[in-house]
């Protein structure tokens, strides 16, 4: 089996944290994923910096990272204790790794951790789209009455998986 087969997209989303608005990862997952350690990541980063700008990468303030602990609940030991502050990988930065790591292993990976950045988006996305359509509800049932039925509904459609779709069966159907 391939060894990057065994990191599926929603173990990467979980290292996937909300910081200054932008969705990151931080360089001790990806030196984690890419089974390197994080001070060859950053060695590889320093010497291409200007592959790095700031909408890539950045590294958070320390009370940013107390905060970003106070999400996750307990610190783990890739995030603390470190003299230095790591550095914040956006969408863009986790793409421009591959090309500085230059190992089969990162091009693989980065596949699928952009595939989880865009997973992540849509999920939001969805939601943003109910959010609106109960906005909307509300807003033409204003006056008149909840329309309960009609927010049920809505709220159903969000507590059903998506309809399978049914396959043919090939062959002869046996005769009893």
């Amino acid at each position: 089996m391939n060894p990057v087969e065994v990191t599926p997209v929603e173990i990467i989303a979980r290292t996937i944290y909300l910081i200054r608005g932008s969705k990151v990862m931080l360089d001790s997952d990806l030196a984690e994923l890419y089974q390197v350690p994080t001070k060859v990541l950053n060695q590889a980063v320093r010497r291409n910096l200007d592959r790095f700008p700031e909408d890539f990468m950045f590294q958070p303030k320390a009370e940013e990272l107390e905060n970003l602990r106070s999400q996750i609940v307990t610190s783990r030991s890739g995030h603390g204790g470190s003299r230095y502050l790591p550095y914040a990988f956006a969408e863009h930065g986790v793409a421009m790794l591959s090309s500085v790591l230059a190992s089969k292993r990162a091009v693989a990976l980065n596949i699928i951790i952009i595939r989880a950045f865009v997973r992540l988006r849509e999920y939001l996305a969805t939601h943003k789209d109910l959010a609106r359509q109960l906005a909307d509800v509300e807003r033409t049932q204003r006056g008149h009455g909840a329309n309960i039925e009609q927010i049920y509904g809505y709220i159903q459609q969000l507590l059903e998986p998506p309809p399978e779709v049914s396959k043919r069966r090939i062959g002869f159907k046996a005769h009893s």
